[in-house]
């Protein structure tokens, strides 16, 4: 017995009004199309449909029965699309990171989630303005530092590091800190927001303390700190990932390592969660979770 196939067809001769307009939407003869509804009516023991020479009514129980299967046949829909999209997902997937973070660590993952799923459009939006998710801004976003308080499902996947660097032309002209002390003598590049003090913290013996730094120049990211750092302006407190190929050049070096305190900024991704969560949704943030482990 084709549930489906009768609740489609007595469906479509409820919205057409007519044997033959739903026969030919869905390629059958009127009189098949007839023995249908004849077959559910026998089933269910009622009459669905009022039937003269020149129109069809539903009756109370046929109103009933047209609305639950219409939402039958969505669910069934549903449910098909989302196993479908489990085996191969595919859409557009909007992704949402800043600038500075989203140019070191989630460009150079793109290309091989490309190539393992073609079917997903991967719509980037690099940005340093925060887009709303449950406002449907994006599907995904990279977030770094403490998370506030919201509806969203966020995964963790790692830590940033931070790092003290100066170029050897500024060393050379300025000398080299062999202390945290010693930076109070020397040019330091802050970060110009109100949220971000101008303390950099160390670790001594065992015990952490931070000292205030000053300096000629202040930006609001740390991609420009570490340009200006490169540039021989001061020395510059940033992440260790966005200046790595900076000091493997050797245009920037490591200062004071023995004081790092081994602080940083968690790494999350967040996206809205529940028991719908599209597939592409689901296998970017696994495949996330995946490359950064």
């Amino acid at each position: 017995m084709d549930v489906a196939g009768d609740l489609e067809t007595f469906t479509l001769v409820a919205e057409t009004g007519s044997f033959s307009a739903a026969g030919r939407r869905l390629g059958l003869a009127p009189s098949s199309v007839a023995r249908v509804v004849d077959r559910l009516e026998a089933r269910l023991g009622v009459r669905l449909l009022l039937r003269t020479t020149r129109s069809l009514t539903l009756t109370a129980e046929g109103a009933t029965y047209l609305s639950s299967a219409r939402r039958i046949l969505a669910d069934l829909r549903e449910t098909e699309h989302l196993i479908s999209e489990q085996s191969s997902p595919r859409g557009r997937l909007r992704v949402s990171a800043s600038i500075l973070y989203g140019k070191t660590f989630l460009v150079p993952l793109l290309g091989a989630f490309i190539e393992r799923h073609p079917g997903v459009l991967v719509d980037i939006n690099l940005t340093d303005t925060v887009v709303d998710i449950a406002a449907g801004q994006a599907d995904v976003a990279l977030r770094l530092g403490t998370l506030p308080d919201s509806p969203l499902t966020a995964r963790a996947l790692g830590k940033t590091h931070k790092v003290i660097v100066a170029s050897p032309r500024y060393l050379a002209r300025r000398g080299t800190p062999q202390v945290p002390e010693d930076l109070l003598d020397h040019d330091c590049i802050n970060f110009n927001f109100r949220r971000a003090a101008p303390d950099w913290p160390f670790r001594k013996d065992g015990r952490d303390y931070s000292l205030t730094v000053k300096g000629s120049v202040e930006t609001n990211n740390g991609d420009t700190q570490g340009q200006l750092a490169a540039q021989g302006i001061g020395i510059a407190r940033v992440c260790a990932e966005t200046v790595e190929h900076a000091i493997r050049s050797g245009e920037l070096v490591p200062l004071l390592e023995a004081f790092n305190p081994g602080d940083g900024e968690e790494i999350h991704v967040v996206f809205m969660g529940g028991a719908h969560v599209p597939a592409r949704v689901r296998c970017f943030v696994d495949y996330l979770v995946e490359s950064f482990r």
